[in-house]
């Protein structure tokens, strides 16, 4: 005998947005959630303005995805960017788009993305409990159940939506692969994406700390490789440690093995000018100011917290006139502005990861519906997949467009 239609472990993003689309269609349904807060990671997201997702075609969205990106393709299909923006305005949210196609509530507020998912959920009458799922009840190869530590749920369905281990604090402790893992499914292993990175020049980061470039290009290399791994033109922020900013943590989806592989990170600072532009720049400041002393000449070209770093790399004596600067340093100069070069010495804990990468082996998962191809009536949705994607709103559209596939799944079922 089952208590609910469905149970779902993991009161987040997927795990509120699935409890809500089957409730809308009838189904019984329990969230379980241990944190104490439903949505609680979703609160803080987007520093607690909330990405809900990028307004931009389906495409695009696969193109962020860097692994596993076939696997989303059905389900994005069911359920696109724009299907997301129609939801939660149809909930009374209020959006809107800013740089990069981002989309944000109105309000400028998360807390509305996550009520109003809790709205939708009570208003079609799903139930919520606070507790721990401890296991796994499968009887006959199919998933009946879950024991908590304050009882058991039986269920015609059971879904797992417990996140991957960023931000611990707000519950997303590694739960769901564990489960995953009783069921008899392969975990790949779990590590920070979307991570700031820890830099060996941190002395020069840190004297550049705050600093944040809007338009500048960022190239992620292995040493001895002159192809990238990843190119794009944004924005990043130097910081005490490192780098951050949402093109860094873009990059860091890249990141694998970094013990064993090195890691350089180049950013040209004038990504709108050819060094020869950039040259007849450089020397048509000098003309305009040559007794100036080098170090007081880069106010116009440069930030002034990145103009120490860029005199002590160009190798230029800092108290040398500009009018005495030869060709040669010129060159230099320009050589440092167009790729001023830092290595990757490590990502920051995986606690200050925005999400996770790694995660179940989407081998095993119906990409139609999310449900184990392992284990009858089980399902996994959200971070706890091995599918992660760039900053810019894409994590929490693959956390809705799963959600909603799994939901269909059970909601339609017999």
């Amino acid at each position: 005998m089952k208590d609910h239609d469905a149970v779902i472990a993991g009161g987040g993003a997927a795990g509120l947005f699935c409890a809500a689309q089957m409730a809308f269609m009838g189904r019984s349904v329990l969230v379980i959630e241990h944190s104490g807060r439903l949505g609680r990671k979703l609160r803080i997201t987007g520093k607690g303005r909330c990405n809900v997702t990028n307004n931009c075609s389906i495409q695009t969205v696969l193109d962020n995805i860097p692994r596993n990106r076939k696997f989303m393709y059905s389900a994005l299909n069911r359920f696109s960017p724009e299907d997301t923006m129609a939801f939660f305005e149809s909930q009374g949210v209020p959006l809107k788009t800013e740089r990069g196609n981002r989309v944000f509530p109105m309000s400028d507020n998360a807390n509305d993305i996550a009520e109003a998912l809790i709205f939708a959920c009570k208003e079609g009458g799903a139930e919520f409990v606070e507790d721990e799922v401890k296991e796994l009840i499968i009887e006959n190869g199919k998933a009946v159940g879950v024991k908590c530590r304050g009882g058991i749920y039986r269920a015609g369905a059971v879904v797992i939506a417990c996140g991957g281990r960023s931000y611990p604090k707000t519950g997303s402790t590694g739960d769901g692969c564990k489960l995953a893992r009783s069921a008899g499914h392969k975990v790949t292993k779990i590590s920070p994406s979307l991570c700031p990175v820890v830099t060996e020049e941190r002395e020069e980061c840190a004297g550049a700390m705050g600093l944040s470039l809007r338009n500048c290009t960022l190239t992620l290399r292995e040493e001895g490789n002159t192809q990238a791994v990843f190119e794009e033109l944004g924005e990043l922020l130097f910081t005490h440690f490192g780098l951050s900013g949402p093109l860094v943590l873009s990059a860091s989806s890249h990141l694998t093995d970094i013990g064993l592989k090195r890691y350089l990170i180049d950013i040209d600072l004038k990504p709108g000018l050819t060094a020869e532009k950039l040259d007849e720049r450089i020397r048509r400041d000098i003309s305009e100011f040559p007794n100036r002393i080098f170090a007081n000449s880069l106010g116009r070209l440069l930030p002034a917290k990145l103009i120490p770093l860029i005199v002590a790399r160009s190798g230029i004596d800092g108290e040398k006139r500009v009018n005495q600067i030869t060709r040669e340093e010129r060159s230099a100069l320009t050589g440092v502005i167009k790729r001023l070069t830092f290595t990757v010495k490590d990502m920051r804990p995986v606690d200050e990861a925005i999400i996770t990468r790694g995660g179940v082996e989407v081998s095993e998962i119906d990409p139609r519906t999310m449900e184990s191809k392992l284990c009858k009536n089980l399902y996994f949705i959200g971070e706890v997949l091995d599918v992660d994607a760039y900053t810019g709103g894409f994590n929490l559209q693959i956390a809705w467009s799963t959600a909603y596939a799994c939901a269909q799944a059970v909601g339609y079922s017999e």
